[in-house]
């Protein structure tokens, strides 16, 4: 072997080496990531730790150009993921019907997790928000309540998306489920901490059909959008883990159908 070529396969095998390696700590990256957000599903909880994993890796569309008023097809709304929730098997499954970003949805929702996680010994548990009304802004980001200004249309002297904020007590130690400022206590009525608790949160397509016809009747549209330009530029900016359904309401009764509890 000559020279050349031999330094050519020691550049190759380290060349294979650094990326075999940084392969590695990407992977252990993601599993501690992964262990960390899993840490706060409960323990047992076997389904719902299934439907948390299918629904992590189930497609969501976010580069809408237009989206009409009413959607007639699978592909404009999240169907795979609304499907494994509707297909959900857990014995316990309730639906909240969240209209309202001012009202205490957030910690009712956390208190029917807790009592039925830990004084009906139901780990598995599934509590989805059919999220409408004003409550939809919250699960929006930043980016558009910077952009439209939601916070005017949100009131209550609401200035920013906090909702989707992680507060402090969302980095306490998830085995003192006691704590009166832990984790599962008040003090984390977060959109994201139900998240990884395993809340599924449902978008409406007619809310935000809704609020870009308002915000085009106010004159509120900078970059002089349509209505079904606007309306797939909202859908795009979903937060993370977010289901968009075709409608809360319709999407309601699918999921009563199937067993889940209705409550408001």
């Amino acid at each position: 072997m000559d020279d050349s070529k031999g330094r050519r396969q020691t550049l190759k095998g380290v060349g294979l080496g650094l990326a075999a390696g940084a392969a590695g700590i990407l992977s252990a990256r993601a599993a501690m990531a992964n262990t960390a957000e899993d840490a706060l599903l409960p323990g047992g909880a076997k389904t719902l730790r299934a439907l948390h994993m299918h629904l992590a890796r189930a497609p969501r569309k976010r580069d809408y150009k237009t989206v009409p008023m009413i959607l007639n097809h699978p592909d404009q709304w999240d169907d795979a993921a609304l499907r494994a929730v509707l297909a959900y098997k857990g014995i316990a499954k309730q639906v909240w019907d969240n209209t309202v970003i001012g009202s205490p949805w957030l910690n009712l929702m956390r208190n029917a997790m807790n009592a039925q996680v830990w004084s009906f010994r139901h780990p598995d548990f599934l509590c989805v928000s059919a999220t409408h009304g004003t409550a939809h802004l919250a699960i929006y980001d930043q980016a558009m309540w910077d952009k439209y200004g939601l916070a005017k249309i949100a009131g209550g002297g609401i200035t920013r998306n906090s909702f989707i904020e992680e507060p402090k007590a969302a980095h306490a130690n998830p085995a003192d489920y006691e704590a009166a400022d832990g984790v599962f206590s008040p003090s984390d009525n977060s959109i994201t901490v139900l998240q990884r608790r395993g809340a599924v949160f449902l978008a409406c397509h007619n809310a935000i059909w809704e609020l870009s016809g308002h915000l085009i009747a106010i004159g509120n549209n900078p970059d002089h959008l349509s209505h079904e330009a606007l309306a797939a530029e909202m859908t795009n900016h979903l937060i993370p883990g977010i289901v968009l359904t075709p409608g809360a309401v319709g999407s309601l009764v699918e999921l009563q159908r199937v067993g889940f509890t209705y409550a408001k």
